[in-house]
C-alpha cells in the first residue's frame, strides 16, 4: 500500500550528501508508489510538495545566535535555554502543520537527529515523534561525536535526548559500520547500515551538445590529461596530494581541475595549495565559477556546467581525502567509469575496500611508484577500460538502488504492518 513519506531536514538543496541521498531514497520509494514530501528550512524541491520553514534552516539568525552560545562552553545562560525552547516549540508546530497538510504516514528525518547544527529542530522533531508515535526511519549521515566542534558544549541533556532519541516507532539507518558500532555503544541503539548508493542499473548519458565544449571552455587542449578533483577546497580533502601526484607525473599535459570553491574553512588552505602548485610546477585550476547545480548561463553569458558534465570529460579522478563519512565522489567516479586514486581513509578501509574494487590507493601520501601506475593507466586505454568496467560491476552489486529498496521495504513493513 502506498504511503505519504515526509522527509525532514534543515536543508534539501545543493550537492551535499543529505540532499543527494534523500533524493535517491525518494526515487526508490516512488518505484513502490510511495509519494515523498519535503520539510526543510531551505529547499530546491518542487514547491508543490515542499513545506519550507525558514526558521528550520541551520543558517537562520536565531539558530546562529543559539549556536554561538552553546558550543565551546560548558555553561549556558537561562535566557539561552528559553530561546532554545521557544524556537523548538515554534518549529514543532510547523512540523504538525506539514504532516497535516500532506497527510504524512511516515517521516524520514535526514541527519537532523544526528548532528546538532540545528538543536531546536532536533528537539522539536523528538517531541513530535514522542507525542504522535508516528513511524519514522531516521537516516543518520554523521553524528555529533564525530565533530570536534561539538565536543565542548553546554547542552548535554539535549544531545542525550534528541541526537538521536530512542523510540520504538523509529528505525535507525547509518552509512558505515563505525557509526553503527558507536551508536550502539553510546546510545544503546541498534541500526542498519545502508551505504550511499547510485543508480548503477542505469548508466549515465553520453556527452551531449551542451557539454561538448567543457574542455575547451576550461582552457584544456585536446591532448591534455584532465585530472579531476571533484570536491570543495577544504583541508580534509587532502588536495596537496593530488598536486604531488601531478608533479610526479612530469607531464605538462596533466592539468589538475578542482570543481568546487573554498568554503569558510578553506581560504587559507587554498592559498597554500596555490603556492604549492606554483612551486611544483603544476597547472591547477579551480573552476567553481563554471560549475553549478544546474546548467545555466552566468551574467556574462558563459555556460555553467554541472559536476556530471565534468566527470564525462575527465581522464582521471583524484580523491585523497583524509576522512569521509562514506565518500560519494568515489561512487560518482566509478559510475562515470573513471579510474580513481583514493587515500585509504578509515571508512574506506573498513567498508569499501573489502568489496574488491580495482583502485589506485595511497596511505597518506603519493609515492613515485604510485605515480608510475597512474601514468600507465593514463596511457593504456585498454587497461583503463578493463579497470573501470570491472569497478562498475562491483559497484552495481553492492551500491545500487536495490540495496536501499529492499531495506526500506522491510522497514516500512515492520513499522506499518504492510
Amino acid at each position: 500500500m502506498s504511503k505519504n513519506i515526509g522527509f525532514i531536514s534543515t536543508r534539501f538543496a545543493g550537492q551535499d550528501g543529505v540532499s543527494l541521498e534523500s533524493a535517491k531514497w525518494a526515487e526508490v520509494l516512488w518505484e513502490d508508489e510511495h509519494v515523498s514530501y519535503w520539510y526543510s528550512g531551505q529547499s530546491d524541491r518542487d514547491p508543490d510538495i515542499s513545506f519550507v520553514v525558514p526558521e528550520a534552516y541551520f543558517g537562520f539568525s536565531e539558530n546562529k545566535w543559539i549556536n554561538e552560545r552553546i558550543w565551546g562552553s560548558g555553561q549556558r545562560d537561562r535566557f539561552v535555554s528559553s530561546r532554545i525552547r521557544d524556537l523548538a516549540d515554534y518549529i514543532k508546530s510547523t512540523i504538525y502543520r506539514f504532516v497535516e497538510r500532506f497527510d504524512i504516514d511516515i517521516v524520514i528525518p535526514q541527519n537532523c537527529l544526528a548532528i546538532p547544527m540545528h538543536l531546536p529542530l532536533g528537539i522539536a522533531l523528538t517531541e513530535f515523534l514522542s507525542e504522535t508515535q508516528m513511524p519514522a526511519i531516521a537516516h543518520h549521515h554523521d553524528f555529533f561525536w564525530e565533530r570536534t566542534r561539538f565536543s565542548v558544549n553546554s547542552v548535554p541533556e539535549y544531545l542525550d535526548m534528541s541526537f538521536p532519541p530512542k523510540f520504538s516507532n523509529m528505525r535507525n539507518v547509518v552509512i558505515n559500520q563505525e557509526a553503527q558500532e558507536q551508536l550502539a555503544l553510546r546510545k544503546g541503539l541498534s541500526s542498519l547500515v545502508i551505504p550511499n548508493v547510485f543508480d548503477f542499473d542505469n548508466p549515465p548519458d553520453h556527452i551531449d551538445e551542451y557539454a561538448s565544449d567543457v574542455r575547451e571552455e576550461l582552457g584544456l587542449a585536446e591532448d591534455d590529461f584532465f585530472i579531476l578533483q571533484p570536491t570543495r577546497v577544504v583541508p580534509r580533502k587532502g588536495i596537496e596530494q593530488a598536486i604531488k601526484l601531478v608533479s610526479l607525473l612530469k607531464d605538462p599535459r596533466c592539468k589538475l581541475v578542482i570543481s568546487h570553491e573554498a568554503g569558510d574553512e578553506g581560504y587559507e588552505y587554498l592559498g597554500m595549495l596555490e603556492q604549492l602548485a606554483n612551486e611544483e610546477g603544476v597547472d591547477m585550476r579551480v573552476v567553481a565559477d563554471r560549475v553549478g547545480e544546474v546548467r545555466q548561463r552566468d551574467s556574462e553569458g558563459k555556460k555553467i556546467y554541472t559536476l556530471w558534465d565534468l566527470y564525462l570529460h575527465a581522464d582521471f579522478v583524484t580523491y585523497p581525502s583524509t576522512y569521509e563519512g562514506f565518500g560519494n565522489a568515489l561512487l560518482e567516479a566509478i559510475y562515470f567509469r573513471k579510474p580513481v586514486l583514493i587515500n585509504r581513509y578509515s571508512i574506506f578501509v573498513r567498508d569499501i575496500e573489502p568489496k574488491g574494487f580495482r583502485l589506485l590507493t595511497m596511505d597518506g601520501f603519493v609515492t613515485p611508484s604510485l605515480a608510475k601506475r597512474v601514468k600507465q593507466i593514463l596511457f593504456d586505454a585498454e587497461l583503463r577500460k578493463e579497470i573501470v568496467n570491472f569497478n562498475y560491476e562491483v559497484a552495481r552489486h553492492f551500491y545500487s538502488y536495490s540495496v536501499v529498496r529492499s531495506n526500506l521495504r522491510a522497514f516500512i513493513a515492520s513499522l506499518t504492518g504492510y
